[in-house]
């Protein structure tokens, strides 16, 4: 794992130093519209339908974040460094992709949103742009009829389609693949959509599931609307060029927040966290 991060490092170096000077533009303020007052916003908070997650459920899925503990270390640690680097920045908005599929990105989206969960001053949304390969509910066991992608369409309300879990996460999901999800997340109702959200459920932290970098281009039709991203590399299938590839693309819309290295088989005794246990 040593030897990925170090190649890791080298490239973004190189490819910095060669960059023209300057990073993107923060979308600080342009998604942040007059909304509700304190108690209308606890309102539509508790009229979401509440969504009841099975333990075992989450166990089998490697939902790590559900009970917290020991073994929720590593993400809850994640948590820490990416509110701190939000905070500093004034960001609300973070996407959630990979290089290509079955880099766990899904599964380090909702760890993360449940880790987030259980910081009870914090709202949280989680909202499913992998239109083409859903996995969020199948992994949550949503049974209701929900669609973020009619949400974007105009054809349903975030109320109609989204669920809360506990007091302080709502999440929506995608029954199915979604057409045309390119022109669809670049269209012209996305802002307005996002907008009228934030606005109405005032969350400090929006996280949005995306699809893989290099195998559509819908996260690029989408990035511009983020404040930044977190890239989820595979460490025995994703490549120093993927990696490096897809840092590039993504510097060009937003700010790359850094590179999560997921399904570590071989961690050396440094990262472990037994003691707490």
């Amino acid at each position: 794992m040593e030897k990925i991060q170090n190649a890791i490092a080298k490239a973004r170096a190189a490819r910095t130093g060669s960059a023209a000077p300057g990073t993107p533009p923060s979308r600080t303020g342009i998604f942040a519209p007059a909304g509700a007052g304190p108690a209308a916003i606890s309102t539509a908070w508790q009229e979401l339908p509440e969504l009841t997650l099975n333990a075992r459920q989450m166990e089998r899925n490697r939902i790590v974040a559900f009970q917290g503990g020991g073994p929720a270390t590593g993400v809850d640690m994640l948590r820490t460094r990416v509110l701190q680097q939000m905070r500093a920045n004034n960001w609300r908005r973070l996407a959630i992709t990979s290089p290509t599929a079955a880099c766990g990105k899904s599964t380090v989206a909702l760890n993360l949103a449940l880790s987030f969960a259980r910081q009870p001053d914090l709202r949280t949304l989680l909202l499913e742009l992998d239109l083409r390969r859903p996995s969020l509910g199948r992994i949550l066991g949503v049974s209701r009829d929900i669609s973020f992608a009619a949400v974007l369409e105009g054809t349903g309300t975030f109320a109609e389609n989204a669920l809360r879990y506990g007091t302080n996460l709502a999440i929506s999901t995608n029954p199915g693949p979604s057409r045309n999800p390119a022109e669809l997340l670049n269209g012209p109702g996305v802002t307005r959509a996002l907008a009228e959200i934030e606005a109405r459920y005032d969350p400090a932290l929006t996280i949005f599931d995306m699809s893989p970098m290099l195998v559509t281009d819908d996260t690029m039709a989408f990035a511009g609307q983020v404040d930044c991203v977190l890239i989820v590399a595979g460490a025995e299938s994703s490549t120093i060029k993927e990696i490096d590839l897809c840092e590039r693309e993504l510097a060009s819309q937003t700010n790359v927040m850094g590179v999560i290295l997921n399904k570590c088989r071989y961690m050396g005794a440094d990262y472990g966290y037994g003691y707490y246990d």
